[in-house]
């Protein structure tokens, strides 16, 4: 079984530049409070990572 992560979106991509919003679209998420469960790969690691202001890990399973 895969490990796998729950993303949700808490912050607006409003006024954030373009990068953070196509990281955002690359992950599943375009709009507030949507949630997402993801597998747990160093790729989506980074990209979560590299937004931590905008989602959070609600919860790793697996």
């Amino acid at each position: 079984m895969a490990k796998t992560i729950v993303v949700k979106q808490i912050g607006s991509p409003i006024r954030r530049p373009d990068v953070q919003r196509q990281t955002l679209i690359g992950l599943g998420l375009n709009k507030m409070h949507r949630t997402r469960e993801l597998e747990d790969t160093p790729a989506v690691r980074g990209m979560v990572n590299s937004i931590s202001h905008l989602v959070e890990i609600v919860e790793e399973r697996g």
